[in-house]
């Protein structure tokens, strides 16, 4: 019997191959700071740009926000550490053609109509 933890599973989201394969490299820079404006505006038209770009977006204000915590010793620390793996296992995923739902702030990324 299977439990309902009341958590909302994460939704699965299928692209288009050959948009996947054209566009995987131009997605993984949505995770390096503000290049995230790369594939938003050079790639309008790819579904699987655009996903990577509006999480690029959520991450960049993340490390916005986290400048002003970062400075403080361990706390911060552990911090940006945990921004900057977060960020390279989403680069990663994006240059192997995969989309990986950021935990927690992924799903804001639906709130953006870009």
């Amino acid at each position: 019997m299977a439990e309902n933890t009341g958590a909302p599973a994460p939704t699965k989201i299928h692209f288009d191959q050959h948009d996947v394969d054209e566009n995987k490299v131009l997605a993984a820079l949505s995770y390096i700071w503000i290049l995230f404006l790369v594939p938003l505006l050079a790639k309008k038209d790819s579904k699987f740009c655009k996903e990577h770009a509006k999480q690029g977006l959520i991450m960049f204000i993340v490390w916005i926000v986290a400048s002003f915590v970062i400075w403080i010793p361990l706390i911060g620390w552990l911090l940006g550490l945990a921004l900057l793996i977060v960020d390279i296992v989403a680069f990663v995923k994006a240059l192997q053609g995969e989309f990986w739902e950021i935990p927690v702030i992924g799903p804001l990324r639906n709130k953006f109509n870009l």
